[in-house]
């Protein structure tokens, strides 16, 4: 049995050669214990709700229970130039979708910094659209997330991505540590300070494009984090792990990179799933 993290069933509406019903089939055939469709936008909760509630009448009553297990949901505003010039207003439409959802929210997020410019990629993110008021702003956004999450006394999913010194600055000044580092992409130096703070680290497929020269330091990480902190995640559609780099990501791709970290670990996948699903309840009280 492997335990998904994280999958963002919401980004598989926009792929239409992707079919929600049978990624969910195939995760209940694994029993999954834990998912967690994870928000990028103010307002994309009830739409990613509607998506897997449809993907789900395509499927039997018994495999419809199995989702109901072990789907949950999180919402968050994930720091674009967008969001984050009309933050105060998208923060309102945030509140308002969660106060709606006939459900319990399981975390806030994603939501965090990211400095990694690269305007011809997916973000379209350019460090000119960066200047001292929008940086402010991205701060801003991060730090009333993380205060909703204080009031809700929930868990928060951050991004941080080239950002690491702005991170744990926020973290910091907000002192509140419950939750995850998603998509880790830092060394272990870094992961002890976020690890210091109380933060859990959760690697994906990234994990599995070290290149040799790298091999050493990343096998070296992934030893790193104690068992109590570690979770693994798929980041889907996004950082699809090796074998399949370059094709759309699924949830059902986690299984490469229990392989992979188990392997770092010298543990046995099962073994590790254990761990993390023990992780999972513990941040998640399920």
């Amino acid at each position: 049995m492997f335990s998904d993290t994280h999958f963002h069933f919401r980004h598989l509406v926009r792929d239409r050669n992707l079919d929600g019903a049978e990624i969910l089939k195939k995760l209940c055939e694994r029993d999954t214990f834990f998912g967690l469709d994870i928000g990028t936008e103010a307002d994309d909760l009830i739409e990613r709700v509607n998506y897997v509630e449809d993907a789900k009448s395509n499927l039997s009553e018994s495999d419809s229970e199995k989702v109901d297990s072990f789907m949950h949901y999180a919402a968050g505003i994930w720091p674009s130039p967008e969001e984050i010039a009309d933050r105060y207003e998208r923060m309102k439409i945030l509140e308002e979708k969660i106060a709606k959802f006939d459900g319990n929210i399981a975390a806030i997020g994603e939501c965090g910094l990211d400095h990694h410019w690269n305007p011809s990629g997916a973000d379209g993110r350019s460090k000119d659209d960066f200047d001292s008021d929008m940086l402010e702003g991205e701060r801003e956004l991060f730090e009333m997330q993380l205060q909703l999450a204080k009031e809700m006394n929930k868990p928060v999913i951050i991004h941080s991505r080239d950002a690491f010194y702005d991170t744990v600055s926020v973290l910091e000044n907000m002192d509140y540590h419950n939750g995850i580092i998603h998509c880790f992409s830092y060394g272990k130096s870094e992961a002890k300070a976020f690890l210091d703070l109380g933060w859990h680290i959760a690697f994906g497929g990234a994990t599995t494009y070290a290149k040799k020269k790298e091999m050493k330091d990343m096998i070296d990480l992934l030893r790193y984090v104690p068992d109590d902190r570690i979770l693994l995640e798929t980041d889907a559609p996004y950082l699809t792990p090796v074998p399949f780099r370059g094709q759309t990501n699924t949830p059902v791709l986690v299984e490469y990179c229990y392989n992979f970290v188990a392997s770092a670990r010298n543990v046995t996948p099962s073994e590790l799933s254990t761990i993390v699903d023990n992780n999972i309840r513990r941040l998640f009280a399920c």
